[in-house]
């Protein structure tokens, strides 16, 4: 992996829901190598372990990363005090899998709750080309509709409860999508119950897909063994690094714990 550390400006700030913030970065050195499905890993005053967070999206002509977190506890809480003007120790672009977009013309993008925010890079990629599905609990932790719509892509929302969009679960949406057409190509982020059954879906129909998977972790560099997950490759079942390996990887790589 390619990555630096550095302390960069926070050009804006935004609250995007309760206790979910939306940071877009200077840093051209990091934007100019990112790539989508990467991650950045966040210093945050009085922690020894710095934040992973998923890059959302990468201006290479601005030289900008927007980032976007959940406050879950007191790490994120004091990296949610940050604000326009203040500086931002990361280290990035981490991640040595990243998706592949090059290789496909038509997409489905599903992105669960705080999974959404790194497929909109994927989505920025495929255009009109790509129908994004995107799940929350209800209508007050919806985020990012207008900016994947911008896009070009079809989107549909996805409650829980039906208080916006569709009530339901994204994988209704994603069957009910392929008894019309076939993509190319789905991609996934979000709660591994989810993409358990969305790589089910898509062995089911022949299709090739790409899970970005969510796991705590220490370093972030691939030297400590927080974020083993298990996968198989050639197969041979091993223990792979999910920031080092990952976070991204074939679906058919991955071994779903029984949920």
């Amino acid at each position: 992996m390619n990555y630096t550390q550095g302390k960069y400006p926070i050009l804006s700030k935004k609250t995007l829901a309760k206790e979910i913030y939306d940071l877009t970065i200077l840093c051209p050195d990091i934007a100019e190598i990112a790539k989508p499905g990467q991650f950045v890993n966040v210093k945050t005053e009085g922690f020894m372990l710095r934040r992973p967070i998923s890059i959302c999206s990468i201006d290479r002509k601005k030289g900008t990363l927007r980032i976007i977190f959940e406050v879950r506890g007191d790490g994120t809480k004091e990296m949610s005090r940050l604000n326009q003007g203040d500086m931002i120790d990361i280290v990035a672009p981490l991640g040595g899998g990243a998706f592949r977009l090059d290789e496909y013309k038509t997409a489905v993008i599903i992105g669960g709750g705080i999974g959404a925010p790194p497929m909109l890079a994927a989505a920025e990629k495929f255009g009109a080309d790509a129908t994004v599905i995107t799940g929350f609990r209800n209508a007050a932790a919806v985020i990012l509709q207008e900016d994947f719509q911008s896009t070009g892509a079809e989107t549909i929302l996805c409650t829980d409860d039906g208080s916006a969009g569709k009530k339901g679960f994204v994988t209704d949406a994603l069957a009910e999508i392929l008894q019309s057409k076939k993509p190319d190509v789905i991609y996934a982020c979000g709660p591994k119950i989810m993409l358990k059954k969305i790589v089910e879906t898509a062995k089911q129909n022949g299709i090739p897909c790409q899970v970005s998977l969510e796991e705590r972790m220490g370093c972030g560099v691939g030297a400590c063994l927080v974020c083993a997950c298990r996968t198989i490759r050639d197969g041979e079942e091993f223990y792979a690094h999910v920031c080092k390996d990952g976070p991204v990887f074939d679906s058919e790589e991955v071994i779903f714990d029984e949920q």
